[in-house]
């Protein structure tokens, strides 16, 4: 765990600081997978009233991002992203808490998920925290299968967090 002061903050409108670590994301994830097989929200989808988005902070550094889009039956984590120099130091975790306890806040009970098969480090985070294999969800269930052939789906049962 960092020794930095973690604090995570609703995004409700798209700055720099919101701009940069979705550009940095997307710069990891098209070098490893064509346009089709990237899901990721848009910056405008980030702010929807469906959409809860952060970004987190250890001392006055923005470290990393992530959200949870609400649907009736469940939730979706989105744009999950901790800067490299930031990983190991337990944000992702805190991120992750964050959102969970958000999430059945929310009323739901159901988090979920989809991310890339190439995403080795993000699937072993995700595994760790309780989250297991699923089939594909909508709206990927609905998709062409050549454009969800390198996903991976995950979901957690969120009824036993406190």
């Amino acid at each position: 765990m960092t020794n930095q002061v973690v604090r995570i903050i609703r995004v409700n409108e798209i700055d720099e600081e919101v701009r940069a670590l979705i550009f940095e994301l997307d710069s990891v994830l098209s070098a490893e997978y064509s346009d089709e097989q990237r899901h990721g929200l848009n910056l405008d989808q980030l702010i929807s009233p469906n959409m809860r988005f952060y970004k987190i902070y250890s001392g006055e550094a923005v470290a990393g991002c992530g959200g949870a889009a609400l649907f009736e039956q469940f939730a979706e984590v989105k744009r999950m992203y901790v800067r490299p120099h930031f990983r190991s130091q337990g944000l992702a975790d805190e991120l992750m808490n964050h959102l969970e306890r958000n999430v059945l806040d929310s009323g739901l009970g159901i988090l979920r998920l989809e991310t890339g098969s190439r995403q080795l480090a993000a699937i072993k985070f995700y595994l760790k925290r309780g989250f297991r294999e699923c089939k594909a969800f909508e709206p990927y269930s609905n998709m062409k299968p050549e454009h969800i052939a390198e996903s991976v789906f995950f979901e957690k049962d969120l009824s036993g967090i406190e």
